[in-house]
């Protein structure tokens, strides 16, 4: 075996017990990378310097084939009605399978952190198949500085083998597609998937994990900051617009995608950002599209031309194509992924049935109802089967990472949002004038002017709101250059007699998909739930 790259000679792989392996390449470069990723006919470079790679058949996460260990830790600490349990003892089985199958193979480690805040950092050592993978997530997560990787001993292992099948009666699972997290120990196997995003969320799912009994509330939100150093968050599932939303030339970038709240203010869990890219154009998405363009950026599903330049417009592999760059590649990015408490969180939700208004302000019961409840839809490829957006309810805005009991993300924010006072929003990414096929997405340009006014406090201090008659949230009037015709969804559908069957089938879904928290949450809470108006 030959062992390349920077590393500490004390933590080789051979500690976690890989045998006879042909090379092992520790914490390349981007440069060098790039190469065995273009050796190895992995990926190719485009006309622009980034790198580009395909994953076959799977273009997004196999929600379905995430297995956690259900040991005597876990048994009373998991949502097992959201996650599916592996046994311990198939969980060491598989384990071993993977350090068999590794044999002879050249393997790319990747020694980084997740966390900005030191004092909450995991340090996860992540070994893939492939050098594209190891790129990617090199870009995803904070890389230590060399004194640092000298001394570098994990927290976390992720062992992601692509072309590792898993076979159902053997291994307990449901395909060839396999992703097992044991949460006591901090292992992760990845089998059967070429998607990257498996990667990172499994990163996410620990910390979501061990972080809450610390205090400390993870979320699936991005977050960035105003010139007055006026923080805010946003909760949403891929696809409402976290990453297109929060990066913009106004404000200042923290993060994406992934964010810890402690006692000491926001911190980012990553080092990167990983944006969609279908329709991505310099003119509405500038700071995204820029990146695209440079060398050492990752772009996943997206078509080539015969000049190998990018065709963002191009589906035909999948709706979602994205790229993974290094957060430094946003002009305006934070050093340091960390800022103050949030001034305002945002939820964001794409509405599929057309019923939700543009934006909405919440007092903290709703903040903690919309919270649990999650409702968007979601978008034609995060996962695999999903052609076309569907309405879904995801709990805190991202029920397949959340290990844990919703109502105990909920709480930590009940108590954060009353202890720094933020106002909290939700706002809508998605139709309006009528339902998906017959309504338009909201505009673009609507939903930044709203936002705009919603961050700069003037929304709140100087607009009137009226009580929305099916949620009960509060909804402007009017707002300076948003015309008020988006402000009032009913307004926007021809057939209001249409639009009332439709809200009151929504309030429905709401009522029965909250039914299982009902128990657990406060009387305030409950209180805070849609509900069909008077006759």
């Amino acid at each position: 075996m030959l062992e390349i790259g920077l590393f500490n000679r004390q933590n080789s792989i051979t500690q976690a017990g890989f045998r006879n392996l042909a090379n092992v390449y520790y914490n390349l470069p981007p440069a060098l990378l790039y190469e065995q990723a273009v050796l190895r006919r992995e990926a190719q470079i485009t006309a622009q310097g980034a790198i580009c790679a395909r994953t076959g058949q799977h273009t997004g996460r196999s929600a379905q084939d995430k297995f956690i260990v259900r040991s005597d830790e876990t048994e009373n600490t998991v949502w097992w009605e959201q996650n599916k349990p592996m046994a311990p003892a198939h969980f060491d089985a598989l384990y071993a399978e993977f350090l068999a199958f590794a044999q002879r193979r050249d393997l790319f480690v990747q020694d980084l952190i997740a966390g900005a805040e030191q004092d909450c950092a995991l340090r996860v050592r992540i070994i893939t198949e492939q050098a594209w993978h190891s790129l990617f997530i090199r870009n995803l997560l904070i890389r230590p500085e060399k004194e640092e990787l000298a001394e570098f001993v994990q927290d976390m292992i992720i062992l992601h083998m692509p072309s590792f099948e898993a076979m159902p009666c053997r291994h307990f699972c449901r395909s060839s597609t396999l992703i097992a997290c044991d949460l006591s120990r901090k292992i992760v196997l990845i089998g059967g998937t070429s998607y990257a995003g498996e990667i990172k969320k499994s990163v996410f799912t620990v910390l979501n994990y061990i972080l809450p009994p610390k205090g400390i509330l993870p979320m699936h939100c991005s977050a960035n900051m105003g010139e007055a150093g006026d923080t805010a968050l946003f909760f949403g599932l891929s696809g409402t617009g976290k990453t297109t939303l929060s990066a913009t030339a106004e404000r200042i970038l923290i993060g994406d995608d992934e964010h810890g709240w402690s006692k000491k203010g926001i911190f980012n869990f990553e080092g990167g950002c990983y944006a969609k890219t279908i329709h991505l154009s310099p003119k509405a998405e500038p700071e995204i599209y820029a990146a695209t363009q440079k060398f050492g950026t990752v772009l996943e599903n997206i078509v080539l031309n015969a000049d190998h330049e990018p065709e963002f417009d191009n589906d035909s592999l999948t709706e979602n194509t994205r790229c993974a760059y290094p957060l430094n590649f946003i002009a305006n990015a934070a050093s340091g992924g960390r800022a103050g408490p949030p001034k305002n969180i945002i939820m964001l939700t794409a509405d599929a049935f057309g019923i939700m208004p543009p934006i909405a302000r919440l007092d903290k019961a709703q903040a903690m109802y919309h919270f649990l409840s999650g409702y968007t839809a979601k978008t034609a490829g995060t996962e695999k089967g999903i052609t076309e957006p569907q309405a879904t309810f995801s709990a805190c805005f991202g029920a397949p990472f959340m290990p844990r009991l919703p109502t105990e993300y909920s709480a930590l924010l009940g108590e954060l949002i009353s202890k720094y006072e933020a106002e909290c929003w939700l706002v809508n990414t998605g139709w309006t004038g009528g339902a998906y096929g017959t309504g338009q997405r909201m505009p673009l340009a609507a939903t930044r002017a709203l936002l705009a006014q919603a961050l700069n406090g003037s929304l709140a201090e100087n607009t009137d709101f009226r009580r929305d008659k099916w949620f009960g949230f509060a909804v402007p009037v009017h707002v300076n250059g948003v015309d008020d015709k988006w402000l009032i969804p009913e307004d926007t559908w021809q057939d209001k007699t249409a639009y009332a069957e439709q809200a009151a089938k929504l309030v429905a879904m709401f009522s029965k998909n909250f039914a299982k928290f009902s128990l657990y949450v406060s009387e305030e809470v409950r209180a805070a739930a849609p509900h069909l108006p008077a006759a």
